[in-house]
């Protein structure tokens, strides 16, 4: 009986972990309405007076991106905004044939009378962090923007988001991702999925109500004196965005969020790009948990409900974690439970967790609202969307967690670039990409055989128990073995 109680008590609570996630979410949801019903009454610089338009600085960080740096130079250079107060700094860490492409490209833009530096480094130290850090020291602007190669900004853009640093305790302004290629396939749409609900109902969520948000890597701008202030950029962590997010934030730093204003980028098209993505992303939030925690915890400047707030945002790659666990002892649990009969109220109180999927697709809904429209036709898509999502998330699970568990374990890592598509001009011959990864990962194969242990475990709802089977961890092993068949033979065939 100790393994069945062990079995017990670590499903339990990772059950409850889940649980005060959902909760948590359900309470952005509510700061997120209410966040609707008021006006922004910040006070905003006139663009419109010379005298009140600072000097900006746009810095591009790239590393090969022989696909679509052409795009992101000739989409910078159409930023509508006075010459004479812009610089633009390509800091350029690549080690392939982009260097001299880029170079000349630079050279014509330069040619125009646009202020643009090609900035090279001899080696990576720090990786995006460094270069950042690196072309700060010789920045110019007042306020620095970042972009990712993957991303198209109108050309409105400075003139959307620099007015709002006239309040002088802003330290940055975070604009909403858009998605170039949402549609492309079932991976993009999931993936666009994902990324709303995170750009709606928890940036909004927490942003409304003076919680910790996080500058999300690009599509965004900072005051110069925000970033020295908090001790400049650090490439201790994956995510160096979201540790000098909390750092500034610390100091007392407001964050601004721009639902409204959206910043199209390209989504991963291929899964190994996609799983390359999500490892840095979810290792990065668990090194910042660590880093961060007792300093949140510590704070005499912030509310308590902020610190358990933004100990949940580090903590958002965890819910990972707690789900595989969930997810490989629910058919252990199905079999204590129809072998134990003294157990049977301890299951009638478990079922109550079942609210935190009615949560999520409560919250999820209110976001999928919010970008497709509601109405009969769209809820009943969204019920689909929901149930695919659901499942291919859960597929990820595996992969996720072990990069949780290195992040926790302060086991470091190179920073690995996402490789880029420019998917309007590749579409069909994308499987040319340089840059994409060859071999498969061993994770791959333990995927697939947690496919299996979840075929089984629906095939054990027809032949336990004495009744004619127990069918209510049926749905939940479906999508698991669904998720998990997904992510494993995509990631043989490499397919979009």
């Amino acid at each position: 009986m100790i393994l069945e109680t062990t079995v017990i008590i670590i499903y339990s609570i990772a059950l409850l972990l889940i649980f005060m996630y959902a909760l948590a979410q359900l309470n952005l949801l509510f700061n997120y309405l209410s966040s609707k019903r008021c006006k922004d009454t910040c006070e905003t610089f006139d663009l419109s007076n010379p005298d009140e338009v600072p000097f900006v600085t746009i810095q591009l960080p790239v590393y090969n991106e022989m696909y679509v740096m052409d795009r992101l130079l000739d989409n910078i250079a159409k930023i509508d905004y006075p010459k004479d107060k812009l610089e633009i700094q390509v800091l350029d860490d690549s080690t392939d044939e982009t260097i001299e492409t880029t170079r000349k490209h630079v050279e014509k833009l330069q040619a125009t009378g646009l202020d643009i530096q090609h900035i090279t480094r001899t080696n990576r130290t720090g990786f995006k962090a460094g270069a950042l850090k690196e072309g700060l020291t010789i920045a110019k602007g007042e306020f620095v923007a970042i972009f990712d190669s993957d991303f198209l900004p109108e050309t409105d853009w400075l003139q959307c988001t620099i007015p709002f640093f006239k309040d002088e305790n802003i330290g940055v302004v975070q604009t909403r991702w858009g998605h170039l290629n949402r549609n492309y396939s079932l991976l993009t749409k999931i993936q666009a999925f994902a990324l709303d609900a995170h750009f709606t109902l928890e940036q909004v969520g927490r942003n409304s109500k003076g919680h910790f948000i996080n500058f999300n890597g690009t599509a965004g701008i900072w005051r110069k004196t925000c970033i020295l202030d908090a001790g400049n950029w650090e490439g201790d962590t994956l995510t160096e965005d979201l540790d000098l997010s909390y750092r500034a934030q610390l100091k007392n730093w407001k964050f601004k969020y721009l639902e409204d204003v959206k910043t199209p980028a390209e989504l991963p098209v291929v899964i190994s790009a996609a799983r390359s993505q999500q490892f840095r992303w979810n290792k990065g939030g668990a090194e910042n948990f660590r880093k961060m925690l007792w300093r949140v915890l510590k704070s005499e400047n912030i509310s308590a409900k902020t610190k358990l707030h933004g100990l949940l945002h580090l903590l958002n790659s965890t819910m990972f974690l707690n789900v595989l666990i969930v997810g490989i002892l629910s058919i252990p649990m199905l079999y204590i439970k129809n072998e134990y009969a003294h157990l049977k109220p301890y299951f009638y109180v478990m079922s109550f967790f079942v609210i935190s999927t009615i949560i999520f697709f409560v919250c999820y809904w209110f976001m999928y609202k919010n970008t497709y429209g509601g109405g009969i036709k769209n809820f009943i898509r969204y019920i689909g969307m929901f149930f695919v999502f659901f499942s291919i998330a859960m597929g990820f699970s595996l992969h996720n967690s072990i990069a949780v568990l290195e992040g926790h374990w302060g086991k470091k890592s190179e920073f690995v670039r996402t490789p880029k598509f420019n998917i309007n001009t590749l579409k069909d011959s994308w499987k040319k990409n340089k840059y994409l990864k060859k071999t498969v990962s061993i994770h791959v194969i333990f995927e697939g055989l947690l496919m299996l242990y979840f075929g089984f475990g629906m095939y054990s709802a027809f032949i336990v128990g004495n009744q004619g089977g127990d069918f209510g961890l049926f749905p939940f092993h479906l999508m698991l073995f669904l998720g998990f068949g997904y992510v494993f033979i995509k990631s043989l065939t490499s397919k979009v």
